[in-house]
Parts: C-alpha cells; sequence; structure tokens
C-alpha cells in the first residue's frame, strides 16, 4: 500500500489527476468504521499527502475535488449504534485523520488554495483534533495526529490575516497553548511554530496567547537545548513583542531578557538570529533595557556575530547594535569590545539594509567622546567619506555621524588626535592628518597642521607610490585651502606689501631636483615639497 515518489516524479498529470479522482472517490465511500473502508481511507489520504509533496502536483490534486474529501475525513465516522461504541475497535484510529490533515497541511502551502479549505470546514474540524490528546489512550499516534493538525493550521494561517482571525474564532488558540506543555517534543514545537504564525501582526491574536498564560511555558522552552524548541519559542515572543509595547514589558517581567541573550551563543544560527533580532526591539524603546541587556553580556556575542558567514545573521546583529548604541555606556562598551572595524566592514556590503543598520551603529558609537580617537585612529573618517551607499537613509546618517564626529573635535579629544599624530605609526599619523583636514574647526589648522606638522604628513601623500595615497592627500589639502579662504579678514594675517616670493630658476620645473608634479589647465608644472610647503604656509622664502 506505499506510495513511492514516481508517482510525483515520472508521472505525466494526466496519470495524476486519474490517481487524484480514484483516491478522492475511495474517500467519498468508505467514511465508517469498518476495517476494510477505514485500511482504504488511510491509504487514500497518504497517496493524495505524498503527491501534495510536489508544489508542481497541487493544482491538480485540488481541482480533483481532494479537499472536501480530505476534510471529511478529519472527523470520525459514526458509531453503528451507541450501545456497540465502546464494544467494537476503532482500526486506525487517529491515523486516517492524520492523513487528511497532512494533505491538507501540504495543500494549503499555496496561498490560493488557503480559503478554499476553510470554507470545506477544516478550521473547527482541526481545532477539534487539537484536544484529542484528553480522551486517548495511544498516545504516540494522536500526538501525531496533533501534530499534523498544527501544521495544517500553520500552513492555512501563513500570511492570511483573515485566516489567522478565524482561528481565534474557532478556539484554536488555548489548546494550542495547552499543547505547549506536551510531553512529546514534536508537538511542543508544532504548538509553538502555530502559535508564531498566528501572533505575526495580528493584535488580538497575540493578546490572547499572552492571556491565555503563554509566557512562563515559552520562557522555560527558550532554555532548552533542543535547537528546534528553543527556535520556535524565541519566534513566538519575537512576534509577540513587534509593535506591542504592553506585552515587550509583559515578556521582560517574565524573565526572558537573560535566556535571549544566552541564545546568542546557540549552535542554531536561525536562534541566535530571532535572538539579535528580539534584542533589537528590546532596546528600542526602553533606554534602562539599553543598559542591562549590555550588562548581561550581550555585546561580545554580537560582536562575533557580525563576523558571521551567515548574512542574515550580520544584518540582525548590527541592527541589535544600533539600538544599544544610543546609550552612552553602550557606546563606550561595543567600541571597547572590538566592535568598530567590524562594523565599518559591513559598509562594504552591497545589501542595503545591512549598510544602514551597520551606518546606524557608528553613529552612535561615534557620539561618545572617549572613543572618537579610536574612529579616527582605525580609518572610520575615510571609510564613511569613501563609501558607496545605496539607499538615501543611508547617506543621511553618515553624514550625520561625519558631523557628530567633527562636533566632538575640540578639547580632549583634538589633543589625543595631535599627540597620535606625533607619535603614532605612520599609518595611523596619515590617517590622523586626513581626518583632520577634513573635520578640525579652521582656527585650529594652524596648530595642527603647522606646529605639529601635520602638513607635512599631507605632502608626503602626494609623492606616495599608491595612488590612492595621493588622491587623499589632494582632496585634504584641497579641504585646507578652502577652509583657510574662509576665514574672515579680521582674523586673517595682514597681506605683506609686496607678497612675492622669488625662487632661483634651478628649483622651478626642475626635472632633476622636483618631487612633486602638478597638472595646471592641461599643463605639467614641477616644484620641489619644500618649496611647495613654502608657498602653502604664506612664509616668504629666501631660497
Amino acid at each position: 500500500g506505499s506510495v513511492g515518489p514516481e508517482i510525483c516524479c515520472r508521472q505525466s498529470q494526466a496519470a495524476v489527476a486519474r490517481e487524484v479522482r480514484t483516491q478522492v472517490d475511495a474517500l467519498h465511500h468508505c467514511f465508517s468504521w469498518r476495517h476494510a473502508d477505514r485500511a482504504t481511507a488511510k491509504r487514500a489520504t497518504s497517496v493524495l499527502a505524498e503527491l501534495a509533496k510536489n508544489e508542481e502536483m497541487v493544482n491538480v490534486i485540488v481541482e480533483g475535488g481532494a479537499v472536501p474529501a480530505l476534510v471529511c475525513h478529519l472527523k470520525v465516522p459514526p458509531m453503528a449504534a451507541a450501545v456497540e461504541e465502546e464494544q467494537q475497535p476503532r482500526p486506525f484510529e487517529h491515523e486516517v485523520e492524520k492523513g487528511a490533515a497532512f494533505a491538507l497541511g501540504l495543500l494549503a502551502v499555496k496561498p490560493e488554495h488557503q480559503q478554499l479549505i476553510v470554507d470545506a470546514g477544516a478550521l473547527p474540524l482541526l481545532v477539534t483534533l487539537l484536544r484529542r490528546h484528553k480522551n486517548a489512550t495511544n498516545s504516540r499516534a494522536v500526538n501525531s495526529l496533533i501534530r499534523r493538525a498544527a501544521d495544517a493550521i500553520t500552513n492555512l494561517a501563513h500570511e492570511n490575516s483573515n485566516i489567522k482571525t478565524c482561528i481565534r474564532i474557532e478556539g484554536g488558540i488555548p489548546p494550542l497553548v495547552e499543547l505547549l506543555e506536551s510531553q512529546d517534543i514534536k508537538v511542543q514545537r508544532a504548538a509553538a511554530g502555530a502559535l508564531r504564525t498566528l501572533a505575526f501582526k495580528n493584535d488580538e491574536n497575540k493578546t490572547l496567547i499572552v492571556d491565555c498564560n503563554a509566557l512562563p511555558t515559552l520562557i522555560l522552552m527558550l532554555r532548552s537545548e533542543d535547537a528546534a524548541i528553543h527556535y520556535e519559542a524565541v519566534g513566538v515572543i519575537g512576534n509577540l513583542v513587534h509593535s506591542s509595547p504592553n506585552i515587550k514589558k509583559e515578556v521582560l517581567n517574565a524573565g526572558a531578557l537573560q535566556p535571549v541573550i544566552g541564545l546568542l551563543s546557540s549552535c542554531c544560527t536561525e536562534s541566535q538570529r530571532e535572538a539579535a533580532l528580539l534584542l533589537g526591539q528590546f532596546a528600542s524603546a526602553d533606554s534602562e533595557c539599553k543598559v542591562h541587556i549590555v550588562q548581561r553580556g550581550a555585546v561580545r556575542p554580537l560582536i562575533d556575530m557580525l563576523q558571521s558567514a551567515d548574512f542574515q545573521l550580520r544584518e540582525m546583529s548590527a541592527f541589535a547594535l544600533g539600538r544599544l548604541a544610543q546609550d552612552t555606556h553602550n557606546q563606550a562598551g561595543i567600541a571597547y569590545n572590538g566592535g568598530l572595524l567590524p562594523l565599518l566592514k559591513l559598509l562594504d556590503s552591497k545589501n542595503g539594509s545591512l549598510q544602514h543598520n551597520a551606518a546606524f551603529a557608528l553613529y552612535g558609537v561615534a557620539d561618545n567622546e572617549d572613543y572618537v580617537s579610536d574612529f579616527v585612529k582605525v580609518g572610520g573618517v575615510q571609510k564613511l567619506q569613501d563609501g558607496e551607499f545605496i539607499v538615501q537613509a543611508t547617506k543621511d546618517c553618515v553624514a550625520k555621524t561625519l558631523k557628530r564626529l567633527e562636533e566632538k573635535i575640540n578639547g580632549r579629544v583634538l589633543k589625543h588626535l595631535v599627540y597620535l599624530m606625533r607619535v603614532g605609526e605612520k599609518s595611523v599619523q596619515r590617517r590622523v592628518a586626513l581626518a583632520l583636514a577634513h573635520l578640525c574647526a579652521p582656527e585650529d589648522q594652524r596648530t595642527i597642521f603647522i606646529d605639529n606638522n601635520g602638513l607635512d604628513l599631507l605632502l608626503d601623500l602626494l609623492v606616495s607610490v599608491s595612488s590612492k595615497h595621493q588622491q587623499d592627500g589632494s582632496v585634504a589639502l584641497y579641504k585646507l585651502a578652502n577652509k583657510a579662504a574662509a576665514l574672515s579678514p579680521m582674523d586673517a594675517a595682514p597681506p605683506s606689501p609686496t607678497p612675492q616670493v622669488y625662487l632661483g630658476e634651478q628649483y622651478v620645473n626642475s626635472s632633476t631636483l622636483s618631487d612633486v608634479t602638478f597638472l595646471v589647465e592641461g599643463k605639467t608644472l614641477l616644484c620641489t615639497q619644500n618649496c611647495f610647503a613654502c608657498f602653502f604656509r604664506c612664509i616668504p622664502c629666501n631660497v
């Protein structure tokens, strides 16, 4: 009586249609407790379920009239007589209903068939099946049936708000919450999966799930060693919390925060992703919760997730860090734990959402003056300036970040940067000089670039073998010149009566002594670096 996959894969649609009609006809004529009828019904539901595993055949099955036939077998046949009810054996008890629920769940994968199944009367029967464990003797068979019924409800409700509401009206939520405490792990998982779907973007369903006291059990499931269990549980809680501030408070008061943070280190990447998303939701509105999340150890695993090979994991961890980074102490914690470099690296992503989440997190970190120097030291300013950003919101966020950094470059931050420009490694000195050329106040230019040799660092870039260094140096010098020109006449030094500088012929356009090349109006002009520095400083040259 078994059906091989060759029915789905090898037979033509016409052959499948004939097979469907045969099985549907059998279901219409075997609705009784007779052993032969139950055996026929069991085989027919199994054949239809096997065929429905191939999505290409689903339409053929539905067009063959399988839906009403399968819905009919979600309920048990009537007994021959009331006195015989306890005496007669019940062949294949739960098996036929399980096969019918399984087949209907597979047909419901296609959205266009969901309402057809509901209109055929499936919902109240599936809800009834969820309660069958109360009077069952064969726990293994009934658990398998309940799991298939819960899965069918999940598929029927998937992205269908009307059916989600109908399931609530039919009383489907209380038994699903009750099944979270089943001894069978697969039943727990199926019930949580159904609740997860029913809670998504349906406020009335969310409220009822919480009112049915689901939270304590769901939070216990977060601590399960079974990845499939804690993945479904964190998914349910995430959907309950989304856009529901009151439920968010209830979830936190019920003790969900620490087990959710624990899931950041789960072996299941899906659970890690859901946990990061949930922490971002916890942190979005509650400033106190932001601090608690960091205090309880979330930052390090979130930063580790930024470097995961899983794209969605990187996205959700950047999302969570972005929300946490709106607190001053958290900003310091993210930077201290090494979050700057991986966040900056994510700006190279070709995905707009990932880029924006990283940019938003960096915007938060840039607000902490204790780590502005670190931001500059690792090349963060150049990364923001050179990035190719996909969406306008990210471009705006980057512009605000640069503005925020500019506002911080004064006082002790400026002193630290100038110190780094003098004693840091050569690469760090260059990054600091480039950043200050763009971000420092005009009145600080002389201190930075004349008194502390910042100008020499920029000029060195012009003779670098790297075209990128040359470009960065010339842009920075151009920026400095514009800032100098913008100074008011009262702030500028009085011009010399005869502002002339004379250079010997050997220093002008000399191919042997020159080490700087300019392209002016299509013509090449050679010069020495020292003479150029004299011009820039407006110091008379007596060479």
